[in-house]
């Protein structure tokens, strides 16, 4: 992910093993500062009995360290930084749509609200996080990242390459914020998410398409005599524009398609059917939800009852 160590210049052996320390470094500290803020701030923060950190969130924090470290690290990272723009172009999928939400999902409120505080810092994160300013913040970052300059620039310049990626990771848990972030009040309503999330699968399908019908080799970085798997620089571009389109807009639609249907069709069944359910409610079976309804009650209310008066005879009917 980060300093250029397989450019097709010096490697010709593609699977060659190159350690990557500043990835294990990174992922040691994201595990580390975690593991401090459970264990140490985590009891002075919560009331006592209420555990720091669920199994849930630790289940999705795994999920993010792993999948970060495997995207990030050998041989994800030297195929797509030396080789197929395809492989890159996964990276980029993994630290923009998989990696932020499960990060975020895995951050309790109280630790989102240690680390960033109620003052300024918050009010900043707040304008951030807006869906408007997330949502052109990380657009724009992602139309950047595909300008063929830019990507050959940085293919071959470690510091250029590492900043990118940190800025894409960064940009994309500030777009997912309005979703799933650990502020409640900050996040946008089921159907606010719903058009939220449709808009941001519309911009990268602009790069995805100009990918996958250009014409010749848009990034001359890996346009290289060795060639992973036989794909050629044309075929690779295909696939990379494929991954962009179909993989980032199908797993945004789908979570779409599910906020949907978890929303509007909630108590859907019990609000339309004529069956009833199981148990009748309190006030049916006593007739009053605080006092139980006994003989001697009926019988003092009759008592205090007129007895009914008989109905005067009617008129004969003249001739």
């Amino acid at each position: 992910m980060f300093a250029d160590t397989t450019s097709s210049t010096t490697f010709t052996d593609p699977w060659a093993f190159n350690a990557h320390p500043e990835v294990w470094a990174l992922v040691a500290f994201f595990i580390g500062a975690y593991i401090y803020m459970a264990r140490v701030i985590g009891p002075k923060a919560v009331p006592a009995g209420q555990p720091p950190v669920t199994r849930r969130q630790m289940t999705y924090f795994t999920a993010a360290v792993a999948l970060f470290w495997f995207a990030a690290d050998w041989p994800v990272h030297d195929i797509g930084e030396g080789y197929l723009y395809s492989v890159h172009m996964f990276q980029h999928l993994v630290f923009s749509y998989v990696v932020p939400p499960l990060a975020l999902m895995s951050i309790p409120t109280w630790m989102a609200r240690t680390i960033i505080g109620d003052g300024r810092s918050y009010r900043v994160f707040r304008f951030l996080t807006t869906a408007v300013i997330a949502g052109v913040i990380f657009n724009v970052v992602v139309m950047i990242l595909h300008i063929p300059g830019m990507v050959n620039t940085s293919t071959e310049n470690g510091p250029l390459h590492y900043g990118l990626h940190l800025l894409v990771v960064t940009t994309a848990a500030l777009m997912w914020c309005p979703v799933i972030g650990p502020f409640e009040e900050l996040r946008l309503s089921h159907l606010g998410k719903c058009i939220y999330l449709f808009l941001m699968s519309v911009v990268p399908t602009v790069p995805a398409g100009w990918l996958t019908f250009a014409e010749g080799t848009v990034y001359k970085h890996y346009n290289t005599p060795v060639r992973v798997w036989g794909l050629s620089p044309t075929e690779d571009q295909q696939i990379a524009g494929a991954i962009m389109k179909i993989g980032g807009g199908m797993f945004l639609w789908s979570i779409v398609v599910f906020l949907f249907f978890r929303r509007f069709s909630r108590n859907f069944e019990q609000e339309n059917t004529y069956v009833r359910s199981g148990r009748l409610p309190a006030a049916e079976i006593t007739g009053n939800d605080e006092t139980t309804l006994t003989y001697e009650d009926v019988t003092a209310a009759f008592d205090r009852t007129d007895p009914p008066q008989p109905a005067s005879p009617s008129p004969p009917l003249q001739p």
